[in-house]
């Protein structure tokens, strides 16, 4: 049983599932993704979010408390992006990179982005690249490096993507990002996954000053809308919440370890937000959950690999436990 090829480049393919399973069950439920089901609850937005356009200085003030919340002593070094895809697909057109390493089981939005450019994309081992990708803790597998692992990976540049990184900060090297003797280290950060506020389109790249004015000089005036600057000015402000929220990530996730095993899964990787899972016959379970109306994520290199996100209220846990019973 083939997995149709939709599903197999990123999560969040709503529209092809309902396309592909017509019968399923609605609403649907979106466990592809690994973003927070239960998100940062967003202050009331003034009118002037929508009607006006965004204020540079609220977005100096958002790139200030985002650099508090990272641990970067100098906000010049962090620039806000509407999310770090959009960084992402920006960088490779902004440095002159001839041969970049990445692994080839990470997340896929880099070595595309890079190819587009023109760049060769080479084995994460190869020490001839101009140029290191690492996705820290890595999605999908989960593995997580301690930071003087990965500024030992190599002497040369190196783009840390940390978008999962926010439920275990210590993992964090953005706090030396672009400092004095690390200007070769950049750092991505995202704000939608562990805030569950994919939908605003928030991110940050971390870099030497110099980079970083020129990643704002090509992003533009505006390059984040009104309603996402005040989430975010709210969220990493809030570090009560951010503490509490990973307390309850870790009991979800050690939560749905328990149905996936009971299901006759094996857990091989993964973070609080979302589990890396193995079974024999993962493609007839991953058709059988979307026939169910369940969305998870499958993996082009791997047919055996299955990565589930976590349900939100009590009703998604209980359709999702029923789900895999009738998986067995």
């Amino acid at each position: 049983m083939a997995t149709p090829a939709a599903f197999l480049g990123h999560g969040g393919r709503l529209g092809a599932a309902r396309a592909a399973w017509p019968n399923a069950p609605t609403p649907w439920l979106d466990l592809s993704t690994g973003i927070n089901p239960r998100p940062y609850p967003v202050p009331v937005l003034a009118p002037e979010a929508w009607s006006r356009l965004p204020d540079p200085e609220s977005l100096r003030a958002l790139e200030r408390v985002a650099a508090k919340a990272f641990g970067v002593a100098d906000p010049a070094r962090v620039v806000a992006a509407a999310g770090s895809e959009a960084l992402i697909r920006l960088l490779p057109r902004l440095l002159t990179t001839a041969r970049v390493a990445i692994s080839a089981r990470t997340y896929g939005g880099h070595a595309d982005a890079w190819k587009v450019a023109g760049a060769e994309v080479v084995d994460a081992r190869n020490s001839t690249a101009d140029l290191r990708v690492l996705v820290n803790p890595d999605n999908p597998s989960g593995q997580a490096l301690p930071p003087g692992q990965v500024l030992a990976l190599t002497d040369g540049p190196l783009l840390v993507d940390e978008a999962f990184v926010e439920v275990d900060p210590a993992l964090s090297v953005a706090p030396l990002a672009g400092a004095p003797g690390r200007e070769r280290l950049a750092v991505l950060r995202s704000f939608g996954k562990f805030h569950g506020l994919a939908g605003a389109r928030l991110g940050f790249l971390v870099a030497e000053p110099a980079l970083a004015a020129r990643v704002r000089q090509a992003l533009g005036d505006w390059p984040v809308c009104g309603p996402a600057i005040t989430a975010g000015l709210a969220a990493y402000a809030d570090a009560a919440w951010a503490a509490r929220t990973r307390l309850r990530l870790a009991d979800d996730a050690a939560r749905l370890d328990v149905l996936l095993r009971q299901a006759g899964f094996e857990i091989v990787g993964g973070t609080t937000l979302f589990r890396l899972v193995r079974a024999a016959d993962a493609p007839r379970r991953f058709e059988a959950l979307a026939r169910a109306g369940i969305l998870t994520r499958p993996f082009p290199w791997d047919e055996t690999l299955i990565r589930f996100g976590l349900p939100g209220p009590q009703p998604d846990w209980l359709r999702l436990a029923d789900a895999l019973e009738n998986l067995r």
